[in-house]
């Protein structure tokens, strides 16, 4: 896969990510700025955290202003379809399967940039993946979807330790590109239609 179709790909996802962002924000009953603003944050998010971690700036929406125009476009414009968007559940689930695979190939690429150790590269990826998610979770008081049962986190460490995996051992780049975001995709369909989870932790008893 190319570096330009992996661009491609990262701007529909992050417009798919503010739009869904915007329903969660429409849910809050947040004003219009609030919408905007957790678009963005929800879309641009795990990138920020991962650049502010591994030292590396400027910070991806800084040194590209208009993928603010785009997130917080997006978010902003759900609002005027928001009972179409509604209906979309099941594309926008896959959108966002998509935005997983590949802000988390993105992450890795930019920490492996930075010779980063093999550990760091894989978190980097997990962290661009899942990080905007968790802070749209928290700034809407909800239990982030990373620390539930579902397989995301999960999904996105595989990806990231395939495709890391195969470029430390010299295999062709974009095969491994394409190999790693493949194989996360469909385990985050599969868990999807499956219902599959981690194991949980129940602990009910009272400490005192």
């Amino acid at each position: 896969m190319s570096e330009q179709i992996l661009h491609a790909v990262f701007l529909v996802a992050i417009t798919a990510e503010a739009m869904t962002a915007a329903l969660a924000a429409g849910r809050r009953s947040m004003d219009w700025f609030g919408v905007a603003m957790l678009g963005s944050i929800t879309a641009l998010g795990g990138g920020s955290i991962r650049d502010v971690l591994l030292g590396h700036y400027p910070l991806t929406w800084v040194a590209h202003p208009e993928y603010l125009v785009i997130t917080s476009g997006a978010a902003l414009a759900t609002i005027a379809i928001a009972r179409i968007v509604h209906r979309l559940r099941h594309a926008f689930l896959l959108l966002d399967a998509i935005g997983l695979v590949v802000f988390t190939v993105i992450g890795c690429n930019i920490a492996m940039a930075m010779d980063q150790p093999l550990l760091i590269v894989i978190v980097a990826g997990m962290i661009t993946g899942c990080l905007g998610g968790v802070l749209r979770d928290v700034l809407c008081n909800d239990v982030p979807l990373l620390f539930r049962s579902e397989l995301y986190a999960s999904v996105s460490v595989v990806t990231g330790a395939i495709y890391v995996g195969g470029t430390r051992y010299g295999l062709p780049p974009e095969a491994v590109m394409l190999t790693a975001m493949t194989i996360g995709l469909t385990l985050r369909l599969l868990a999807l239609r499956y219902n599959w989870n981690m194991p949980t932790f129940v602990y009910t008893r009272d400490l005192h």
